[in-house]
C-alpha cells in the first residue's frame, strides 16, 4: 500500500472487522509530523501510529521495506515496543530482522517471491536462533516493487500458484509455518481458491486503496476507477531508485514527466539512500540522473496528500486495480471479501 495509503485510520477499519490492519512504515516521520503539527522522529512516528492502528482492537502491523536501510532498524524496535502484532518486511530480503531487538509477541514475517529467497531467510534465521512467525509469498501480480527481474515478471513459473507449492514445502522444511500469498487476488473466490491449494492467508491491498479509510488521496482513487487493464504498467528505467521492477498507472504525473525527462534530477527526502564508500547514507540514483529513476519518496507522498501541488504524484496498484469501480468502506469490503455479502 505504500507511502501514506495505508496509515492508522485503514489499518485500524481492517482491524475492527477480523483482518489484520498493517500500517506503511515509509515516510511517516514526515506524515505524522504534518498530521499532527508536532516533530516526530521515526521512532516517535511508528510508534504512534501502530498505537492508534490498534486502539479499536483487533490485530494490527507494519510493513517495513528493507530498502529503506537509514530508518529500518529505529522502525522495527518502535514497532516492536508500540506492541505490533505483526512485522512484514520486503523490497529486499530482512536478514537480520530477528537481531535487531527480541520481538516480544511480535511476529516477524518477511516477504519472498522464490522458495530460495525464503531458504535463504530460514537459514540465516536458524543461525540467530529464530524462525519466521509466518512468511508472505508475493507474486508478480503485486503493485509498487516487484521481487522479480524485468524480464521474469511475466513468466508462467513465476504465477503466484506455481510459486506457492515450492514455498510450501520450504515452510514445511523448517517448522511448519504459515503461508500467506499476495498480488493480484481480488475476490472472495480467489481467496478461497487459494486456500484450498494449501496457502494459509492472503494479503491484499489495491482493493483497499479505493476506501473511504483509505488516505490516497481524491486524485489517486479516481485514477484507480478510471484505470484501464493496459493502464497498468511494469516500468524497469525510468523505475524506482531501489532497482526493483516498479509497477505503475502509467498515466501518473510523474512517471509521465520521468518518461519524457521533463524531471530534473531530484533526492530532498533520502528514505531510500544507500550508504557510499564512507558508510555515510548520501547515495540515490534519484540524485544522480533523471534517465534511470524517478524520485520515489516525493512521488508516493505527494499521491497521500503530503506535498500537494509542489510535487506530482505517483500512482501505483496492482494488475487487479482496473476492476476497481467504485470507492467503498472497509466494512462492506471486507464483507464481501469474507463471503458475508454477494459481490456487486
Amino acid at each position: 500500500m505504500g507511502v501514506g495509503v495505508s496509515l492508522y485510520p485503514l489499518a485500524s477499519a481492517v482491524a475492527s472487522e477480523g483482518g489484520v490492519g498493517i500500517v506503511s512504515s515509509a515516510c511517516l516521520d514526515r506524515i505524522v509530523s504534518k498530521r499532527t503539527g508536532k516533530k516526530f522522529n521515526t521512532y516517535e512516528a511508528v510508534y504512534e501510529e501502530i498505537t492508534l492502528a490498534k486502539s479499536k482492537g483487533g490485530y494490527a502491523g507494519i510493513n517495513i521495506m528493507v530498502a529503506l536501510a537509514r530508518d529500518f532498524n529505529d522502525t522495527v524496535m518502535a514497532a516492536i515496543d508500540a506492541h505490533a502484532d505483526i512485522i512484514i518486511s520486503g523490497a529486499g530480503l530482512p536478514m537480520n530482522l530477528p537481531s535487531i531487538k527480541p520481538p516480544n509477541g511480535t511476529a516477524l514475517v518477511p516477504i519472498v517471491s522464490s522458495s530460495r529467497a525464503l531458504e535463504l531467510i530460514c537459514k540465516k534465521w536458524e543461525r540467530l536462533g529464530y524462525r519466521p512467525d509466518a512468511v508472505v509469498l508475493e507474486g508478480p501480480l503485486a503493485g509498487g516493487h516487484l521481487g522479480f527481474r524485468f524480464d521474469q515478471v511475466y513468466e508462467e513459473s513465476n504465477k503466484l500458484e506455481n510459486l506457492l507449492p515450492p514455498v510450501k514445502d520450504a515452510a514445511e522444511k523448517h517448522g511448519g509455518f504459515p503461508v500467506i500469498v499476495a498480488g493480484g487476488i481480488y475476490t472472495h473466490e480467489d481467496i478461497a481458491r487459494f486456500l484450498r491449494m494449501g496457502a494459509d492467508g492472503v494479503q491484499m491491498g489495491t482493493r483497499f486503496l479505493a476506501t473511504v479509510e483509505s488516505s490516497a488521496t481524491s486524485l489517486y482513487k479516481q485514477a484507480v476507477i478510471d484505470a484501464k487493464e493496459s493502464d497498468l504498467y511494469v516500468t524497469n528505467c525510468p523505475g524506482s531508485p531501489c532497482g526493483l521492477p516498479f509497477r505503475v498507472l502509467k498515466q501518473s504525473p510523474m512517471f509521465v514527466s520521468s518518461l519524457l525527462r521533463l524531471r530534473k534530477p531530484k533526492c530532498d527526502k533520502g528514505y531510500v539512500l544507500l550508504k557510499d564508500a564512507n558508510s555515510v547514507y548520501s547515495q540515490c540514483s534519484a540524485k544522480e540522473n533523471n534517465e534511470v529513476s524517478f524520485c520515489i519518496c516525493n512521488g508516493l507522498l505527494s499521491s497521500a496528500g503530503y506535498n500537494p501541488g509542489v510535487e506530482e504524484p505517483l500512482y501505483t496498484a496492482g494488475t487487479t486495480a482496473w476492476r476497481v469501480n467504485e470507492i467503498t468502506t472497509v466494512k462492506k469490503l471486507m464483507d464481501e471479501l469474507s463471503g458475508k455479502t454477494p459481490a456487486e
